[in-house]
């Protein structure tokens, strides 16, 4: 997927990291990220897989769950290439052209997943709040026009990032504070004047976390008020347990990514293995916890696993 050595002499190249003073021990760390990664990898195909075949898995929350895991999928395969590259053969240079195309996608999959947990989180809203409404409200064609504005949104306000890198001169070292290519990472290595970058940059994450999680924490207010609302006997406790699924997601994915971004714009000092240990947990926590939570907490998941091995062992039994 990316092409780790830059054979244009104009253009400039970027260096990975690892995990530094510990090269001699990349092999060794190495086992557990590609265990990950594969448990990562094979958790979220076999959820797209249960979502497609499972007849009672065909409800909005779980077509949404299927779009995250796509989503997660499509995270982990923008990222391994190169982080497994730098453990393995120690190929820790990228083109510009190259950075630039797996920063788009990181970035653009990142925001496509927050606008997934909004949806997700419209979706239990509806479920509680009108749950006679629900099948009206929250219908196929619903849920496809909410996952497709997720996307479009992500990519439309992340596309001209890439274009503003490439007018800036790199004259440094190049060296990145990552495995992969993070925006505000390869634009503090950039010359020149990059407050417009900068803020562009800001506002981009403003437009898309910082209003996603408003909205689940409204939506949430909401939710708690109509159970609140409901006499002690009727206030239906299980409908909140797919909530709990959701909020635990919530959880993985903003944890993460908002102590990564206090670390590059407050801790401009701080360790470098601290910065390779939050950026590697920043792409591969997300992608690895989402389909452990959501197999651990859903009975529907549950029961659809259990129905397709116990098929599959009488199959073979035979």
């Amino acid at each position: 997927m990316l092409a780790f050595n830059s054979t244009a002499s104009n253009s400039p190249t970027f260096s990975f990291i690892g995990f530094p003073g510990l090269e001699a021990a990349h092999i060794w760390i190495s086992i557990p990220f590609c265990v990950l990664y594969l448990i990562a990898l094979m958790g979220n195909a076999l959820l797209l897989i249960l979502v497609t075949a499972e007849q009672n898995l065909h409800e909005p929350q779980f077509y949404f769950l299927a779009v995250l895991a796509f989503t997660d999928l499509g995270l982990s395969l923008s990222t391994m290439p190169s982080v497994l590259a730098v453990f393995w053969f120690d190929a820790r240079h990228v083109g510009l052209d190259a950075c630039l195309t797996q920063m788009f996608f990181i970035h653009t999959l990142s925001s496509v997943e927050s606008g997934v947990l909004v949806a997700m989180a419209f979706d239990r809203l509806v479920a509680i709040s009108a749950p006679l409404n629900y099948t009206r409200i929250l219908t196929h064609s619903t849920v496809a026009c909410l996952s497709a504005a997720a996307l479009v949104r992500g990519a439309t306000l992340l596309a001209p990032l890439p274009f503003f890198l490439r007018t800036f001169p790199f004259c440094g070292a190049n060296i990145l504070s990552h495995s992969y290519c993070y925006y505000p990472d390869v634009l503090n290595l950039a010359c020149g004047d990059v407050s417009f970058s900068s803020a562009y940059g800001l506002a981009f994450v403003l437009c898309t976390f910082a209003v996603d999680v408003v909205f689940i924490l409204a939506s949430y207010v909401k939710i708690l008020g109509t159970i609140m609302k409901l006499e002690t006997q009727d206030r239906n406790w299980r409908s909140l347990h797919t909530c709990a699924c959701h909020l635990c997601m919530v959880l993985v994915f903003y944890l993460p990514l908002i102590s990564l971004a206090v670390l590059h714009r407050y801790t401009q000092d701080a360790s470098p293995i601290l910065y390779s240990t939050m950026s590697n947990a920043y792409l591969l926590l997300t992608p690895l916890l989402n389909p452990l939570v959501y197999s651990l907490k859903s009975r529907q998941i549950q029961t659809a696993l259990r129905k397709r091995f116990w098929v599959q062992r009488v199959i073979a039994g035979e």
